[in-house]
């Protein structure tokens, strides 16, 4: 087929380079954004004169049409009409003629295709806004159920002091908050609208931009026109939201995976978020969790692609920008992926809550809080620090803990410690007596919690 810019060359281009220059097998999937991008545009040059109203009333028309027979799996896209604007062009013109030539009056593919991946990502940002919130849901009601569920925190992956699993989870709460927080700033970056940029510098052609871009649901206009159509940061920040997304993902399915373990015994994933061995019939894998910490490499790789193919670019457009949606295709549609079943596996599984207390009880947790009490007496810190280290030391030597010292046993290290002692050093008095805004004690976390539960991000 003759090529719509055909005009300047006078010979066709080699079936490989169509090949090469094509995206359409990837790009089809801004059609819808495609062609109510191209509606607006007509209804606006319509509007202003620019064409007659009658034509552009056509062509809405016909491109309403096409969309439809898109989705209805009635059109077949041509590889070397190159991609998804060039192949609705064509339709259009192959089926009302000249008037289909008129749309693309004052604007390039360059600010069209920007409109269309800041109209498409921003759809699929909202889609996947909703999804971290619908996770951060699932966060808070394992919260509410485990406010007094003892645990262990760890530093170094060594056991340190008492929390509740409220504590934990809500930890990562706070990571998807913020996460959610990101996804929304991006969005005020990202929708704005790029249309009357032409191919680098503007238009003649007197363009009602604020029409389209309100038309479209855009805050606003780009302001300089070099920017509009080789700005890619927004491809880039979404990109770096979704690693992020991924990196508390990972890290998650790493607690998780450990906590399944043996050794752990802290949690149990349900049988219909898990899989078996082919050979050993006692397994139970904890599957899903390690494809979400697998899968968060292949988003990193989106981001790398993307800060590797714009680091070098001149201004304004390059074709090398054509390898953005690609990578960032991929990125969203891995954590579009990863995000619901990740959150029905949290939903599913089971609390050990008998395990968890014991390894809260191993350890020295209560190590610090042995020290505390001694500041309490009166005893510096530092002195205090260096008594229940030699404390720590006896009772490995004895293999027992801290806890279970008679008195007699307790006072060969500080004639400070009393019967009292034992009380304050209880795994429940050691988590609920961390009342500061940001610890473990349960009525802390349960104000938090209800503050969460009325956040609409």
């Amino acid at each position: 087929m003759a090529k719509l810019w055909g005009g300047r060359f006078s010979k066709a281009t080699d079936t490989l380079v169509d090949d090469f220059n094509s995206s359409i097998r990837f790009d089809a999937r801004m059609y819808a954004q495609d062609i109510l991008g191209s509606q607006a545009h007509a209804e606006m040059l319509g509007r202003q004169g620019i064409i007659p109203k009658a034509d552009a009333e056509l062509i809405v028309k016909t491109l309403g049409e096409i969309k439809a027979d898109i989705e209805n799996n009635k059109v077949e896209f041509l590889i070397d009409a190159e991609d998804i604007h060039m192949n609705v062009e064509t339709i259009l013109i192959s089926r009302i003629g000249d008037v289909g030539k008129r749309l693309h009056t004052g604007r390039s593919r360059n600010d069209q295709v920007a409109l269309d991946i800041r109209m498409y990502l921003r759809e699929e940002l909202d889609t996947i806004s909703q999804m971290v919130k619908e996770l951060r849901l699932v966060i808070l009601e394992i919260a509410k159920k485990n406010l007094s569920t003892i645990m262990p925190g760890y530093t170094h992956l060594q056991k340190a002091q008492p929390i509740t699993l409220a504590h934990h989870v809500m930890a990562y709460y706070e990571m998807f908050r913020r996460d959610g927080q990101r996804l929304s700033d991006c969005r005020k970056r990202l929708n704005v609208m790029p249309l009357g940029s032409g191919a680098l510098a503007g238009t003649t052609y007197p363009l009602d931009r604020e029409f389209v871009a309100e038309k479209l649901g855009f805050d606003g206009i780009t302001q300089n026109s070099l920017d509009g159509v080789s700005d890619r940061d927004f491809v880039c920040e979404l990109a770096f939201d979704l690693s992020q997304i991924m990196v508390h993902i990972s890290r998650f399915s790493e607690e998780l995976i450990l906590w399944s373990s043996h050794e752990f015994s802290f949690v149990e994933m349900d049988d219909a978020y898990s899989t078996g061995s082919s050979i050993m019939p006692q397994k139970k894998n904890p599957d899903v969790a390690e494809l979400a910490r697998g899968k968060s490499g292949r988003v990193f790789g989106s981001l790398m692609g993307l800060l590797t193919m714009m680091k070098g670019l001149p201004l304004a457009y390059n074709k090398d920008m054509q390898e953005d949606k690609e990578q960032i295709f991929d990125a969203v549609d891995t954590v579009k992926m990863v995000l619901p079943v990740f959150g029905k596996m949290l939903s599913t599984m089971r609390v050990r809550e008998d395990k968890m207390l014991t390894g809260a009880k191993g350890g020295f947790t209560n190590a610090t809080d042995v020290a505390d009490y001694l500041v309490k007496k009166g005893l510096p810190f530092r002195d205090a620090h260096a008594v229940v280290g030699r404390m720590v030391a006896y009772c490995i030597e004895k293999d027992t803990v801290i806890d279970a010292l008679s008195m007699e046993e307790m006072k060969e290290f500080s004639e400070l410690i009393a019967e009292d002692i034992y009380d304050e050093i209880s795994l429940t008095t050691c988590v609920n007596q961390r009342k500061i805004i940001g610890g473990p004690a349960m009525e802390t976390m349960r104000q938090v919690i209800e503050q969460y539960e009325k956040e609409e991000y």
